[in-house]
């Protein structure tokens, strides 16, 4: 069976949309998911479910959970663990020190146009590059410095997104992997 992860967006941020991860672990497993697991309160949640299904369908299956479960919509990003792997070697910032670097997953592949829209920004010091459903970002400074903050690309790419430190991203894996 194919094993995923599902990166949530927007919980447990400033005492807001609230999910306890012991919570959504058993609301996920209520699915009959099995090898559910959570890592930190961000909302990133490694499964395997029973049985072979579309992302975007796991996607929606987890919303509709979370949203009767805890009462307030959550987006849901699923990637397999072989793409989650995949997405890691295709990082161009790789030897950049760990704590400069963030994913931001799109839920869907930007348009062209977005894309050539985006393009045209200049984010210096910070950089950034759009691969498939992934934006990869190399942040000089702070993140919370950075214009290429999630709700940014939201607006600009005109897609559902979510982001995480490289760090998380690079846990997950391990995780997931074990």
């Amino acid at each position: 069976m194919t094993k995923y992860l599902a990166i949530l967006r927007g919980i447990n941020v400033g005492g807001n949309r609230k999910i306890l991860m012991n919570e959504l672990k058993a609301c996920i497993t209520g699915l009959h998911f099995s090898e559910v697991s959570t890592y930190i309160q961000s909302g990133n949640v490694l499964f395997t479910p029973p049985n072979q299904v579309p992302e975007a369908s796991l996607e929606n299956t987890l919303e509709q959970v979370i949203l009767e479960t805890f009462g307030f919509a959550v987006p849901v990003i699923v990637r397999t663990v072989t793409e989650w792997q995949e997405v890691i070697s295709q990082n161009p910032f790789w030897q950049t020190p760990v704590e400069h670097l963030h994913l931001t997953l799109l839920k869907e592949p930007p348009t062209p146009a977005a894309l050539q829209k985006f393009a045209e920004n200049d984010f210096s010091p910070d950089q950034f590059a759009v691969i498939g459903r992934h934006v990869f970002i190399f942040c000089a400074g702070k993140y919370s410095d950075s214009k290429l903050t999630n709700a940014f690309i939201e607006k600009k790419l005109q897609v559902q997104a979510t982001t995480r430190n490289w760090q998380t991203v690079l846990k997950l894996a391990e995780l997931a992997a074990l």
